[in-house]
């Protein structure tokens, strides 16, 4: 069966979002343009992995343009998006690899999640990006250095959300553990 590519350039919206409870939340990359809508589930540990990466992708680009990229520092404040997922939830597959890479010649970054394939659980082994006609579906977004941060804002701050906080310190606690300065006799 020949593989679906949902493409976006330029999307009016790119968000990552949840539905259900700290705890018990489900993962969604959401992209949308022109009434059509894309949705992809996917684990919170890709969807910080994703942000983070975008981060350091576009801090690099800027590092390497000297400054001249259009790639602002920080998130726009007037671009941020809080608005919950758009509806109909349809998801279309589940992630299992992803890729970044900054088009200099676009000035763009571009976003690609590719589905799960069943080997990949079993066998560990990632998968290749191709442009063939075969493999399994994938999303794949460009988007531009302001919207790229304003994704990554939104994820973090969306991973960090259901995240318990600290007793000590109120910070929201990692998952790989956390180093609290007051609980270790440190002060802010």
């Amino acid at each position: 069966m020949p593989r679906q590519v949902y493409f976006y350039d330029q999307p009016e919206r790119f968000v990552a979002g949840t539905v259900g409870q700290p705890g018990a939340r489900a993962f969604y990359l959401q992209a949308s343009a022109r009434g059509r809508i894309t949705s992809v589930l996917l684990e919170k540990t890709q969807v910080a992995a994703l942000a983070e990466r975008i981060e350091e992708v576009l801090d690099e680009a800027l590092r390497r343009s000297g400054g001249d990229a259009a790639i602002p520092a920080a998130a726009p404040k007037d671009l941020l998006d809080t608005a919950p997922l758009d509806l109909p939830l349809e998801q279309e597959f589940r992630v299992g690899t992803m890729a970044l890479a900054w088009d200099s010649v676009d000035s763009c970054l571009v976003v690609e999640a590719q589905a799960l394939v069943e080997d990949e659980e079993e066998d560990g082994e990632e998968a290749v990006f191709t442009d063939d006609d075969t493999g399994p579906d994938m999303l794949r977004v460009r988007l531009s250095g302001a919207m790229a941060r304003v994704f990554a804002k939104r994820a973090l701050d969306l991973v960090a959300a259901g995240r318990k906080p600290c007793p000590f310190c109120n910070l929201p606690l990692d998952p790989e553990g956390h180093l609290c300065p007051r609980a270790n006799g440190y002060r802010r």
